[in-house]
C-alpha cells in the first residue's frame, strides 16, 4: 500500500475491476469464538391467518449474534424444540444442551397489513424471563425489525446498546475502461438490502456519516479535480461543499455535526481544515512541510486524529480541533495511517504496514502510554478500517488477488464476515451511527 502520497494525489490507487453492473453483496460467516456466550434463537412461528412473511426473523437475529463474535448461537438444525413462549419452555432441555440463553417467539397479524413480531428473553439457569417485547413491522421492513430484536438482546444480556439496526457505506466499481461505473451505496450493516446513493463515471471516494445519520460527505471526481459533497440520503439533494484548487479530501463530520474536518491544498501543501458547514468558513488546523491528511473527529469533538507523514513516514498525530500543537500518536509499525475512533477515544484503529504487508491494528490507549496494540486482520493489504458505534465489531477493506472486499470483524478478531461484490470491487467502508430509536 503505500498509498499515502497517491490518495492525497487523488490517484487513490483506484479498483481491480470486473465486468458487470451487479450490486449486491455476497456475505459469509467466518471462524468462531469458543469462548462466545451460548444462545439458541428458535425459528419464530408465524400465528397469523394471511401470508407468512419471507424474511425469516429468527435466522436473521441468529446471523446478528453469531457475528458479533459475543454469542455462540446453537445452529437451527441442533434444535430439539420449539416453543414459541416462555410457558412452553422445557428448562431441562436447554440445560441438558448447555446453554446459557434462549430467545422464543412469534410473528401474528398486525395492523394495516404489517405485522406483530413478539419475543422473550430466557436465562436458562435462573429459569426466568430477562425481557419481553413487541414490535410491529411491514413485510418489507422485517430485517430493521429482526435488527432490532437482536440490539435488545444483546444490550439486555452485555449491558452495551446494539449495533446491528446501523448501516454501512462503501464504494463500488464494475466495468472496464470507458465502461466504468462508480457508486456510493448504503447497506444495512449485515450487508443485505444495498441502495444506491450516487452514481458516477468519475471515481468516488471517503464516504463519511453525519451524527444523525441522514447525510454522508464524500469526494467525487465528477468537475475533473477532487471536490466534496454532502448528500441527504433520504430526500437526494446534495451540496457541494469543497472544490478548491488542488486537493479536496478526507471529509469527517465533527460529533455535532456542525463542522467538517477536510484536508486542502489549496495553499500548496495539503494540511488539515475544519470547515463550519453554516458559514463555510474555513480554520486552518496544521501548517507543516510534511503531508497532513484522513482526519477524523475524537467522541468529544475536542481534538482531531490525522495522519502525517512529517516524521518520514506515516504516523498518525492529534491536534487541538481548535488549533494547537500537533502530538504524535503512534509509535510502533513503520507505517500507521487512516485511523478510527471509538470508545470515548480509548480505541483507535488505523492500517498499519510493516515491510510490504498492511493490516488493521487497534491502538488500546486506556493500557499504558503510548498504549498496546493489536492486530486484527489476517491479510496482506487491509486497510480503511471503521469501527461500529458500540466499538464491538471493525468494518475493513481487503485485497484478495486483484479484487477488493470488505469484511467485518468481531472485537476479538476471532469471527470475521466478509462481503464480496459479485461483479467488481468494494471498497472505502464506513459504518453509521446509531439509528434514532
Amino acid at each position: 500500500m503505500p498509498r499515502f502520497a497517491a490518495l492525497l494525489l487523488a490517484a487513490c490507487a483506484l479498483f481491480a475491476l470486473g465486468s458487470a453492473h451487479a450490486q449486491r453483496l455476497e456475505i459469509d460467516i467466518l471462524g468462531v469464538n469458543s469462548s462466545a456466550l451460548p444462545i439458541t434463537v428458535v425459528p419464530f412461528e408465524y400465528l397469523g391467518a394471511g401470508a407468512a412473511p419471507e424474511t425469516d426473523i429468527g435466522a436473521v437475529i441468529r446471523a446478528n449474534l453469531n457475528r458479533s463474535g459475543s454469542f455462540r448461537a446453537l445452529a437451527e438444525r441442533d434444535i430439539v424444540e420449539k416453543p414459541i413462549r416462555s410457558a412452553d419452555v422445557n428448562y431441562a432441555t436447554w440445560r441438558l444442551l448447555k446453554q446459557d440463553f434462549l430467545v422464543v417467539g412469534r410473528v401474528l397479524d398486525g395492523s394495516d397489513g404489517g405485522y406483530r413480531v413478539e419475543f422473550e428473553l430466557l436465562d436458562v439457569a435462573k429459569q426466568e424471563r430477562m425481557l419481553g417485547l413487541a414490535m410491529i413491522g411491514r413485510s418489507g421492513s422485517l430485517r430493521d425489525v429482526a435488527h432490532q430484536v437482536s440490539d435488545q438482546i444483546y444490550e439486555r444480556i452485555l449491558g452495551v446498546r446494539g449495533a446491528f439496526w446501523t448501516r454501512i457505506a462503501y464504494i463500488t466499481a464494475t466495468g472496464l475502461g470507458r465502461d466504468m461505473q462508480y457508486a456510493l451505496m448504503v447497506a444495512d450493516a449485515d450487508g443485505f438490502n444495498p441502495q444506491p446513493v450516487v452514481r458516477s463515471r468519475e471515481p468516488l471516494l471517503s464516504p463519511a456519516w453525519s451524527p444523525d445519520g441522514r447525510r454522508v460527505a464524500y469526494v467525487s471526481f465528477e468537475r475533473g479535480n477532487s471536490s466534496i459533497y454532502i448528500q441527504d440520503i433520504g430526500s437526494g439533494q446534495r451540496e457541494l461543499v469543497a472544490s478548491h484548487r488542488g486537493i479536496n479530501g478526507a471529509p469527517s463530520f465533527s460529533p455535532d455535526g456542525s463542522k467538517l474536518a477536510l484536508t486542502l491544498s489549496r495553499t500548496g501543501n495539503p494540511e488539515i481544515y475544519v470547515m463550519d458547514l453554516g458559514s463555510k468558513q474555513l480554520t486552518q488546523l496544521t501548517q507543516h512541510w510534511g503531508i497532513d491528511t484522513e482526519p477524523t473527529w475524537a467522541p468529544d469533538g475536542a481534538s482531531i486524529f490525522f495522519t502525517s507523514d512529517r516524521a518520514g513516514k506515516p504516523q498518525i498525530y492529534e491536534v487541538p480541533a481548535g488549533g494547537g500543537d500537533a502530538r504524535r500518536i503512534t509509535f510502533l509499525g513503520d507505517y500507521n495511517a487512516r485511523a478510527t475512533v471509538c470508545c470515548e477515544g480509548k480505541k483507535l484503529a488505523m492500517a498499519q504496514g510493516q515491510g510490504n504487508v498492511y493490516r488493521i491494528a487497534v491502538l488500546d490507549r486506556t493500557v499504558g502510554n503510548p498504549g498496546v496494540q493489536n492486530l486484527v486482520s489476517v491479510g496482506n493489504l487491509d486497510e480503511s478500517p471503521s469501527f461500529a458505534p458500540n466499538g464491538s465489531m471493525l468494518l475493513y477493506a481487503a485485497r484478495e488477488g486483484r479484487r477488493g472486499v470488505l469484511y467485518a470483524v468481531s472485537a476479538d478478531a476471532r469471527v470475521r464476515q466478509r462481503l464480496v461484490l459479485a461483479d467488481g470491487d468494494v471498497r472505502e467502508p464506513a459504518w453509521s451511527p446509531y439509528r434514532q430509536r
